[in-house]
């Protein structure tokens, strides 16, 4: 059986032994040169599409981005205290104080120094931990760790089934593997200013592989084939030649995947099922890597060769046989799979994944979505991807109506459809089925490995809301941060339901600076605090909008210092790291030198390069990996590590994520904590998309308060404002508000495309009468609203006469019957 050998990239010590020094932040020539030594038409393809570029602009700014910065020590600590303030009591409150002001005199100086030291010469103070507090965790990555993002529908005709959708957006990714393999991707850009593009070299080809000392990052970088999986079955094929060029059309492709379908419904279901190890990957990662050894252990065997297809390809392309017919269906198929077990088999979605790579799902109706591996990813990078897959699909159909149609990456590569087929090279586009050796360790283990998703499948649940009321462009035109609006809407909802604020996580994009990953953005502040109190009281509406005004600017600040890097999650995590592996020796690089856990980092089992255009090596071989259980007998540990205020913020109730544009329809990820939720959210022009995970803690309920609360807030909004603004409004609409003067004489009379505002707020008052729709019993309602609105009900009946205040209760019994 053809399968091809996965070999290993170079060691992180061999790529060190030829690594040059770094280059110093003031050698660097600016953002702004190096994206200046483009052409226009280089930058923007689309707007050039006839132009022939040149490759490097990808990578180009590499060099010249900032390293990450480590903040004072000080600030750092005011910023803890600030952010645990309105989760603690005062007497907690005095203890977090103390216990900083004693680290900031003490040990933290100390081990901001080692930091400092340890840092020199690193490409980031924090990414050689921040990977192994990925690569470090033993539980199964599913609805633990992998995110998912749910694709729009395709709108162009004959892709409403699953293997045309398919091919389709295969053929896209595979256009995206070529511009990035060839350095033809325009580089992401915030303001202008171009960011850190090392994360698109970890994309493809790469794999999560468990050990008995944590997992590792592997990759193939020279990765030509992708593996398909159908019914739990699995099978590959080459797509790329070895110029990363691609060797099959769209129909080529279509066939392919056909022949792929046919031969899985040839297998009954209940018999592929037992062979599916797929769902081995969603087993405890020290079980996971056992069985592993298993498959690589017998020479004879075709396993060793099957699963080194399957680690080394591009990505992962799995065809469901389900049709879900909600929303939160399709979130939970994409995130998990779905669970079915018939006559004591599985025979759900679940086993037809492989959790370890990046992977593309599409359902039979056509319906697509993406599930990702997260160490060496963030949420903004497989955006990208997603986001620019789904667009070329679109242009490709474009380009068949008309050849003169843009093309999303300028590109001389030439048509597979027109290619010589012996300028391919060595390939086999010949779709193979890999066939495992069912020894009856795996035959048992699969069996174990099935019952425990299955498990942990039934204990969370998922829920969505697609408002379609306002988006974006409302929150904008009444002057909020669109992201800062959001955020108070599930403060503000989780209060009027639990009565209390709960510690609150929002990552923070730092792209900014060379291998930047996240900050976290804790939402809870004393002014959101505030806001949820006065919103939930009896208090006129412009007071409660005046709360959720300062609560939007102070988490709008909050969020701008995070992308700094200024914030303070990531450092003092950085320090007690280093306390951790910093026992006897002097520094932190000895410290790192001495660990014992011996986790390895990514690049220390995935790949020969460093950040791609880039001279120096993104880390050193230390193991300074945070273990789960901290070792105290060296040194004792700081106060501030050990004070509640510390594991308070490392315990996140509610995890919220913004990532997404048109392109998706729905973006999620599992809870974080056993009693919190995963709040995945997409905030589009005119509507926002929510996707809430739990352990079943009433998701349905704070969903439905979440949109309660934005009708309450729109018409308390509407009341405010003298003039109130559609969220609709366009440029074109806003000539007609000029002074008569200006405009041409009018011929006819002016047909409105609106109601009259008047009458749409009577019409939502009608809707959103009391508070948005909330009822005590729905959403905690406080007394002092519920008091009011009975005075108020009170004062309408005055005048009437005893009869008709007294109202009859209960059946009126006829006394004649007796």
């Amino acid at each position: 059986m053809p399968v091809r050998t996965f070999t290993m990239p170079k060691s992180l010590n061999e790529s060190l032994a030829n690594s040059q020094p770094p280059i110093s932040d003031s050698e660097r020539p600016s953002n702004k040169e190096a994206q200046d030594s483009f052409s226009p038409a280089q930058k923007e393809p689309l707007a050039n599409h006839g132009v022939t570029k040149k490759p490097g602009i990808t990578f180009a700014a590499q060099d010249k981005l900032a390293k990450l910065p480590i903040p004072e020590l000080e600030s750092t600590l005011k910023n803890y205290c600030e952010v645990l303030k309105p989760l603690q009591s005062k007497r907690e409150q005095d203890e977090t104080a103390a216990a900083a002001y004693e680290f900031l005199k003490g040990e933290g100086a100390e081990l901001q120094a080692r930091l400092k030291k340890y840092a020199t010469g690193k490409t980031s103070y924090i990414e050689q931990f921040w990977y192994d507090s990925y690569l470090n965790f033993e539980n199964p990555v599913v609805l633990n760790l992998n995110p998912f993002f749910l694709l729009e529908d395709d709108p162009t005709p004959a892709r409403d089934n699953q293997v045309t959708r398919a091919a389709s957006l295969v053929i896209s990714a595979l256009c995206f593997v070529r511009a990035v393999r060839k350095e033809e991707l325009p580089p992401d850009t915030l303001r202008g200013q171009p960011l850190d593009m090392y994360q698109y070299s970890r994309l493809f080809g790469t794999a999560r592989v468990p050990t008995e000392n944590g997992c590792q990052i592997a990759q193939d970088s020279g990765a030509k084939h992708i593996v398909v999986l159908c019914k739990g079955q699995m099978y590959w094929f080459d797509v790329l030649d070895d110029n990363a060029e691609l060797i099959m059309s769209e129909k080529d492709m279509v066939i392919n995947l056909q022949v792929i379908v046919d031969d899985a419904e040839d297998t009954p279901i209940h018999e592929a099922a037992k062979g599916a190890l797929g769902v081995l990957s969603t087993e405890n990662r020290k079980i996971w890597s056992g069985l592993r050894d298993v498959l690589n252990r017998d020479e004879d065997s075709n396993n060793a060769e099957c699963l080194n297809t399957v680690d080394s390809a591009l990505f992962v392309l799995c065809l469901d046989y389900v049709e879900p017919a909600t929303s939160a269906a399709l979130c939970g198929n994409m995130l998990c799979g779905t669970s079915e077990v018939v006559k004591g088999v599985q025979v759900g979605t679940c086993t037809n994944r492989w959790y370890d790579k990046l992977q593309i799902i599409v359902c039979k109706n056509g319906s697509a979505g993406i599930n990702f591996e997260h160490t060496g990813v963030d949420g903004h990078t497989v955006l990208r991807f997603a986001s620019d897959v789904y667009t070329d699909t679109i242009l490709r159909f474009a380009k068949s109506i008309n050849g003169q149609a843009p093309s999303l990456w300028a590109s001389d590569s030439p048509d597979p459809s027109k290619r010589d087929p012996a300028s391919f090279g060595d390939v086999s586009t010949t779709p193979h089925k890999l066939e495992w050796d069912m020894l009856p360790e795996l035959s048992t283990a699969l069996r174990f490995a099935e019952t425990r998703l299955a498990d942990l499948i039934q204990q969370n649940e998922f829920q969505t809301l697609e408002f379609k009321g306002y988006g974006k462009n409302f929150m904008t035109g009444m002057g909020f941060s669109p992201d800062a609006f959001v955020q108070m809407a599930f403060q503000g909802a989780y209060y009027g339901l639990y009565g209390r604020v709960e510690n609150t996580y929002e990552p923070a994009m730092t792209k900014a600076f060379l291998h930047g990953r996240t900050e976290a953005i804790r939402a809870v502040s004393a002014e959101s605090s505030d806001f949820v109190r006065t919103f939930w009281a009896d208090h006129p509406a412009p007071k409660k909008i005046e709360a959720l005004r300062k609560a939007c600017q102070t988490h709008t600040a909050r969020t701008k210092e995070c992308a700094k890097a200024l914030g303070q999650d990531r450092h003092l995590y950085a320090l007690y790291c280093v306390w951790q592996r910093a026992l006897d020796e002097e520094g932190a690089e000895a410290a790192s030198s001495n660990g014992t856990d011996g986790y390895s980092s990514p690049v220390d089992a995935g790949s020969e390069m460093g950040s791609p255009n880039r001279n120096s090596v993104s880390r050193e071989d230390d193991n300074m990996s945070p273990s789960p259980h901290p070792k105290q007998s060296a040194q004792h540990m700081p106060g501030l590590f050990s004070d509640s205020g510390w594991e308070k913020i490392n315990n996140t109730i509610i995890s919220t994520s913004n990532c997404g544009n048109p392109s998706l329809r729905q973006f999620g990820f599992g809870p974080t904590s056993g009693d919190g939720f995963g709040i995945g959210y997409i905030i589009k022009d005119d509507s926002v998309s929510i996707c809430a995970s739990s352990k079943h803690r009433q998701t349905k309920r704070f969903i439905d308060a979440m949109e309660a609360y934005f009708l309450e807030i729109r018409r308390l909004l509407r009341s405010t404002q003298q003039k109130s603004k559609s969220p609709k409004a366009s440029r074109a609409r806003e000539v007609e508000e000029r002074p008569e003067s200006n405009h041409k004489k009018s011929k006819g009379r002016a047909i409105k495309g609106e109601k009259n505002a008047v009458d749409e707020d009577k019409e939502e008052s009608d809707d959103d009468d009391g508070l948005g729709g909330y009822g005590f019993f729905d959403a905690g309602m406080l007394l002092q609203a519920i008091k009011a609105s009975q005075e108020e009900k009170e004062k309408d009946r005055t005048g009437e006469k005893a009869m008709q205040q007294r109202r009859a209760v209960g059946k009126k019994l006829r006394l004649n019957d007796y």
